[in-house]
């Protein structure tokens, strides 16, 4: 089983699937690094490395409502991955949530079930 420092939620404790996360790796016997990405956003290495980790784009992990997305024009598929992961560095709440970081990988945990292939 994952240790405490090898588990962390990037999460957002006023969404409801990142509290339904955290309580789900803490029943699984767990207490993860919990990172309040809105406090301390990742840095561009830390998002870059995530994206690796997770397999993703940064199209793929841009949350749209209740954030500036339309605003910044972000839907335009010309925007480059580097014009992305600026978006999300000047605006954490462009980030999905929550990001589970484990042993067994990393992961966009929603919905909240996704987080069960990183539980050993």
């Amino acid at each position: 089983m994952p240790s405490t420092a090898e588990t962390i939620i990037y999460h957002n404790p006023a969404c409801n699937t990142s509290r339904k996360v955290l309580g789900i790796l803490r029943d699984a016997g767990l207490q993860p690094k919990v990172i309040e990405y809105l406090k301390t956003p990742p840095t561009r290495d830390e998002l870059v490395s995530l994206l690796g980790r997770m397999g993703k784009t940064p199209r793929q992990i841009l949350r749209r409502r209740g954030t500036p997305y339309d605003e910044l024009g972000l839907g335009d598929a010309a925007k480059s991955d580097d014009a992305l992961i600026d978006a999300i560095l000047a605006h954490p709440i462009l980030l999905e949530r929550p990001i589970v970081v484990s042993p067994r990988g990393a992961r966009l945990c929603r919905p909240a079930g996704e987080v069960q292939a990183l539980l050993g």
